[in-house]
């Protein structure tokens, strides 16, 4: 009898399509981190974020903030749904700025590493799999990371929050920057949640499909261009809303030691500062640019 339960377990999970990504997720993440490939960034990849960029009207202010070398924590906010094109924005102002010998790494949710190809993309590019071990090894060898602590659930927040950052209360980013004394420059990007409308994140539908196998709490519902009411797993065409994103200036946290890493007053003064930053200045595009699909629309319009 055991035989059988368990055959006919195998058998629902092999059409399983999350139990499938998620054992694809675990495979990959047995795989060497850190695998990217500067030729292939700087003769693939960089023309086509550029194109991608332009069609975004892309506007990257205050590159200067990041330091010429070293390690560095960008620390961004993340918008745009499955696309979110304001990191092709800002990576494609990184690399024109810095070279495509500047290494740049960027903190990326495990489920990116089970979508077959994509991944491979993906390791090129310099993503690795979002850990703090990680993180600690590239900036220990003198690169910036770019990391979105908000993750998926501020990428997918309702349309209706598009001028909210919304970090999800996730300090571990605070830690270690203490721990390892680096400059945290905080990156504000408008504009990314206007290419595409997200109506929910469709916590109660990620219960239902196992959303949780992939650390995952979401299955958004989204609104998308030509398919109208679809999911991620169909992306949509994004509209050419206008994206501005602007560098902060450096945070200095250095004051506090490594030892403030394992005080959480400090570790809250820290996330308050550098969230109570982010929202001014996104406070300040939303000012600048209310209307950035607008904007965005006007450059293809005749006269």
């Amino acid at each position: 009898m055991s035989g059988l339960i368990d055959a006919l377990r195998e058998r629902v999970q092999s059409r399983d399509l999350v139990h499938a990504w998620n054992a694809k997720v675990q495979e990959e993440l047995r795989a060497p981190a850190f695998q990217r490939d500067g030729e292939f960034i700087e003769r693939t990849m960089l023309p086509l974020m550029r194109l991608m960029s332009r069609y975004f009207d892309g506007e990257v202010r205050g590159l200067d903030n990041i330091p010429r070398e070293g390690g560095a924590l960008l620390v961004g906010n993340h918008s745009g749904g499955t696309i979110t094109p304001d990191t092709t924005v800002l990576i494609s102002a990184f690399y024109d700025a810095f070279g495509a010998d500047r290494r740049l790494t960027l903190l990326a949710l495990d489920a990116l590493f089970g979508i077959p190809r994509f991944n491979t993309l993906c390791r090129k590019l310099g993503l690795v799999p979002a850990s703090g071990d990680n993180a600690a090894r590239a900036l220990e060898e003198g690169s910036p990371v770019l990391v979105y602590p908000g993750g998926a659930d501020e990428a997918f927040r309702p349309w209706r929050e598009r001028n909210r950052v919304d970090l999800r209360g996730r300090k571990g980013f605070v830690r270690l920057a203490l721990s390892t004394g680096v400059p945290v420059v905080p990156i504000v990007a408008h504009g990314g949640h206007d290419t595409t409308f997200v109506v929910s994140r469709g916590e109660g539908l990620a219960v239902t499909v196992g959303m949780r196998r992939m650390r995952l709490g979401i299955f958004p519902i989204l609104l998308q261009f030509p398919w109208g009411l679809s999911t991620p797993a169909t992306p949509g065409l994004p509209l050419p809303a206008k994206i501005t994103i602007q560098v902060c200036e450096p945070l200095d946290w250095s004051r506090f030691g490594p030892e403030g890493a394992r005080d959480q007053a400090t570790i809250d003064h820290c996330y308050h500062e550098l969230t109570s930053v982010m929202q001014a200045a996104l406070d300040q595009l939303a000012r600048e640019r209310p209307r950035p699909l607008l904007d965005g629309l006007r450059r293809w319009l005749p006269g």
